[in-house]
This record gives structure tokens, sequence and C-alpha cells, in this order.
């Protein structure tokens, strides 16, 4: 009976190895992107109290939060954006912020045009879509 025990522990110890999801001590635990697709600027602020208060809760370390920007939306990452200075803020505590390229050349809209902060990325919604499939939560504020 002992040896049934033993070889019942052993087993379940090995299998939480197989099974256990592959994270890095390296790696933020959570992990969350934002999408903004409207030209409203009281979205842009909520999105952005979002992302303030996702830094603030978790810890600058402890959370991966990307902003990705399409359509419409895409003002929000204009250098004239009444958002630009928090955009700034957010990426100096390690927030990413995603421009769509589609956008950007259906906008006629250079990397020059956007805050710092943004990189271009080929389409916003398949950055979302990567983004879901490595784990992380999305939200649409």
């Amino acid at each position: 009976m002992n040896k049934i025990k033993l070889f019942l522990v052993a087993l379940g110890i090995a299998l939480s190895f197989v099974t256990a999801p592959a994270i890095s001590a390296d790696s933020p635990k959570d992990k969350v992107v934002l999408q903004v697709s409207e030209a409203n600027p009281a979205t842009w602020n909520l999105t952005m109290n979002n992302v303030n208060n996702f830094v603030q809760a978790l810890g600058k370390d402890n959370v991966s939060v990307e902003v990705v920007a399409y359509g419409p939306g895409l003002k929000m990452f204009m250098l004239d954006s009444p958002v630009a200075n928090r955009i700034q803020e957010m990426s100096d505590k390690g927030v990413k912020f995603a421009a769509c390229g589609n956008t950007m050349k259906a906008m006629k809209v250079t990397k020059d045009d956007l805050v710092p902060a943004a990189f271009v990325v080929p389409g916003g919604v398949i950055e979302l879509m990567h983004k879901q499939q490595e784990g992380y939560a999305y939200i649409k504020p």
C-alpha cells in the first residue's frame, strides 16, 4: 500500500511539471491588451486611466500592458493628442503602444506624426489577436 501511495505522489509531481504553464521568472504574471478604435478623447482618457490603474495596482514589473490603436483610434497616438503626455508617462513605466500600420497608410500618417512611445505593427487587429493567443486579457474601454 505504501508503494502505491509513493507512486501516486511521484506521478502527481511529475505531471505537475508537464502541465504547468511555461512562465519564466522574468515574465510578468498578468498581461493585458487594450483596444482603442474610436476618435473620442473621453475613450482615450478612460483607456489611460485603465492603464494607470493596472500599473498602480499590480506594479510595473508584475504586469505587461499594451495599448493597440487602429482606425479612428490611431488619432490617440498623434503628437497633438490630448493624451500624448500621459502616453509618454505610461511608456516610461513600461506600457507599450502599438500603432496599426494599415491605418497609418490609409490616413497617410508616418511614424514622425506619432508620439515617440508608439511603435508600428503591420495590423492592429492582428496584434490584438496575437496578444490574445499569448494569453493577454483583452479590454475595450
